[in-house]
């Protein structure tokens, strides 16, 4: 038996229409902890057919959750939201062991995650229509808001269970019923995720968990049903061009939230000692394995070396270790792949002129030293392309001008940060910045008040807030005529 099997909410079979399934053929595939190389579970491995059922239990249902009062639908999210955190130590484990996240952050994560479901169950009742005024006296003019359809969701295993929340608790409370395929990575996490949701009581078909490994095959089917009417992914830029092409012939409407290359811009005015606090906030939660996490380090000149100083003595001092010890702060990267790429840019930029002031190297398994490159310049890919892992890159500046170039000279727009005390230059600055989500002298930007999104080759639409909900609905105009006078 796994580490993780005898745990209460340890489920290891796909969930479609209220029912735990296997594959048609008995196809599965294996979960492997990145911390410990230990085989957690074997899945069920499904495919185009199985998923198309899902779709058409989803599809099923449809008008039953849509047509319950938002009251009702809205109860039944706040019984997920308590259970959630009913099980806040167990949902933690569960990912930690598979996701390979420290168990602070796996814990910070169940919370975040339950914020979500709380947020949207209360966002539920309040999806408002308009009446607009009318040109004419004999005619009234109202804008619904309605449900928009069966609702795919296809979620990476870095946040694998506040991902899933921030898409579905929306959906859920617009009206829709969800089809989640979370990553091969983590599925386990979701599968909990399902079980709790039969226990507070969505109905069968409501809520569905496709296990697989054929990512491609399942996407397709997802994208191309005629029966989704909305698809909301977050992975990699690559990916999201593909599945938008795919969803092109339906026209299916997409949120997606891709690929980051975040700037961390410290002025000559900034407050050194707290810029230090928030990047390293920002850069080494999860490993450096988060969309948001800093990229790219850009100082000015003159702060540059006493930046340098202090931030290295700081991230020298992170601990590494078992993931599931509370002091631990820094886990292993994902896998193998996520490994050799974090060898390659430190390679890369090392051959262009960096130096290197801390780390380098992996360590046993899949751990990789946390690691400090000076004297980083844009001909390095580190500075084009997401690292995602344990290495800071820092670059130097002159003046602001030079700084928001920098900062923008990348396809990419989710996340930037900025630290300056002069209220002008962060206005002027976070304004020139073109990314989705600015952070200005704080490092930690993500909660389910605000919006989550990025512009450019970063993905459309936003996620979390009071905006997060229209993604899950549609406009509806009725025109009534012929009012007339009493």
């Amino acid at each position: 038996m796994s580490s993780v099997a005898a745990l209460p909410l340890f489920r290891a079979q796909a969930f479609v229409q209220g029912e735990w399934i296997g594959a048609d053929d008995g196809a599965t595939f294996p979960v492997i902890s990145p911390s410990t190389g230990e085989r957690l579970a074997s899945v069920p491995d499904l495919g185009r057919r199985e998923t198309r059922r899902a779709i058409e239990a989803a599809a099923s249902v449809w008008p039953a959750w849509r047509d319950r009062p938002a009251k009702d639908r809205a109860a039944v999210l706040h019984a997920w939201c308590a259970l959630i955190t009913a099980h806040r130590e167990e949902l933690a484990q569960l990912m930690t062991h598979e996701s390979g996240k420290v168990i602070t952050e796996s814990q910070g994560e169940v919370t975040y995650g339950a914020a979500f479901v709380q947020w949207f169950a209360e966002e539920a009742t309040r999806a408002y229509g308009d009446v607009i005024p009318s040109p004419s006296r004999d005619r009234r003019l109202v804008v619904l808001r309605q449900a928009i359809g069966v609702v795919a969701a296809i979620t990476p295993w870095n946040f694998p269970l506040a991902m899933i929340t921030r898409k579905v608790a929306p959906a859920l409370a617009a009206g829709c019923p969800v089809v989640i395929k979370p990553a091969a990575e983590t599925p386990l996490t979701a599968l909990a995720l399902a079980e709790l949701a039969h226990r507070a009581g969505f109905p069968s078909g409501v809520f569905n968990v496709i296990t697989t490994s054929q990512a491609s095959e399942v996407g397709r089917e997802l994208c191309e049903h005629p029966l989704v009417r909305k698809l909301s992914f977050t992975g990699s830029t690559a990916v999201g061009r593909t599945l938008m092409s795919q969803c092109a012939p339906m026209l299916t409407r997409l949120s997606l939230e891709l690929g980051g290359n975040a700037p961390f811009l410290v002025f000559d005015d900034a407050d050194v000692d707290a810029a230090v606090r928030g990047a390293i906030a920002a850069k080494y939660r999860h490993a450096g394995q988060t969309c948001v996490c800093v990229n790219r380090l850009l100082v000015h000149d003159a702060v540059y070396d006493r930046f340098v100083d202090t931030f290295t003595a700081a991230v020298a001092g992170l601990r590494l270790g078992d993931v599931r010890d509370p002091a631990t702060q820094v886990g292993p990267l994902v896998s193998e792949r996520a490994v050799a790429k974090v060898e390659a840019h430190v390679a890369d930029a090392l051959t262009h002129g960096a130096r290197l002031a801390l780390g380098g190297g992996r360590l046993d398994g899949l751990a990789y030293r946390p690691t400090v490159l000076t004297e980083a310049t844009p001909a390095m890919r580190i500075a084009q392309e997401e690292v995602f892992g344990p290495v800071a890159a820092v670059f130097r500046f002159g003046n602001e001008a030079e700084a928001i170039a920098m900062a923008n000279d990348t396809p990419f727009g989710l996340a930037a940060y900025l630290y300056s005390r002069d209220v002008g230059r962060c206005w002027r600055v976070a304004e020139a910045l073109e990314y989705g989500m600015v952070g200005v002298n704080e490092g930690l930007i993500s909660t389910e008040v605000a919006p989550f999104g990025g512009i450019k080759a970063s993905g459309m639409g936003r996620e979390g807030s009071k905006y997060g909900l229209d993604a899950y609905l549609e406009l509806k105009y009725l025109c009534f005529g012929g009012i007339g006078s009493a």
